[in-house]
């Protein structure tokens, strides 16, 4: 398999998946959990949000038996979810704007946080971080077994914010890298600096030193 074809099959199946990015199928995201079925075989049924609408798509796609995995989807499938801050007991820490992989809760430090509804994915990923359990789920209905526009469409726009997160976040990480060898570099000069004052001012106490014992021995 070229890796042109091997990419091109990752995408396919990438778009099958919700972008809920949720880390339920143990993988950092949707394309992670894509590249282990087709690069190592994995599971079929390990997308919980997607339920029984993505394990039929992908056991079409992988040319699969859906049979075995069918029941205990429909028994362990999720519901489409919004996450909810109960925002007058906030406190501000932040901690779960880090965690959302879509950028979807607006807040800034000891600031009331706020849930973009639109934006959620439901991805329940903001709950475990939240030092006060201010976070509710909130159901919107049950999982979808077959396709439509809206779905594939919010599919897209959360692939779409959570790729801007993800670029976002990698030259966020360049910048404090750079910053990080410029204050090095700086504090290498620094130190060069004040060790060459050192070495001028104790050459310059060695030289008086000297000059006062060759004028003490001329007195002599």
């Amino acid at each position: 398999m070229t890796m042109k074809i091997f990419k091109l099959h990752v995408e396919t199946i990438n778009e099958v998946l919700p972008q809920t990015q949720c880390k339920l199928c143990t993988y950092e995201g949707c394309k992670p959990y894509a590249t282990a079925i087709v690069e190592h075989g994995d599971q079929i049924d390990r997308c919980l949000p997607g339920g029984v609408r993505v394990l039929k798509k992908l056991a079409e796609l992988t040319h699969q038996d859906i049979t075995p995995y069918l029941a205990t989807m429909q028994t362990k499938q999720k519901p489409q979810l919004v996450a909810k801050i109960r925002e007058a007991e906030c406190i501000g820490c932040t901690l779960c704007i880090q965690a959302c992989p879509v950028d979807a809760i607006l807040g800034a430090a000891k600031q009331m946080h706020t849930i973009i509804s639109d934006e959620c994915t439901g991805c329940e990923l903001c709950l475990a971080p939240c030092p006060v359990d201010c976070i509710d789920l909130l159901e919107l209905g049950p999982t979808p077994e077959t396709d439509s526009p809206v779905l594939k469409k919010k599919a897209v726009h959360a692939r779409r914010r959570y790729e801007f997160h993800q670029t976002r976040l990698q030259k966020e990480k360049q910048q404090n890298q750079k910053k990080h060898q410029l204050a090095l570099k700086i504090n290498t000069s620094q130190r060069e600096t004040s060790l060459i004052d050192k070495k001028q001012a104790i050459a310059a106490a060695v030289a008086r030193v000297l000059q006062k014992k060759n004028q003490n021995s001329d007195n002599d």
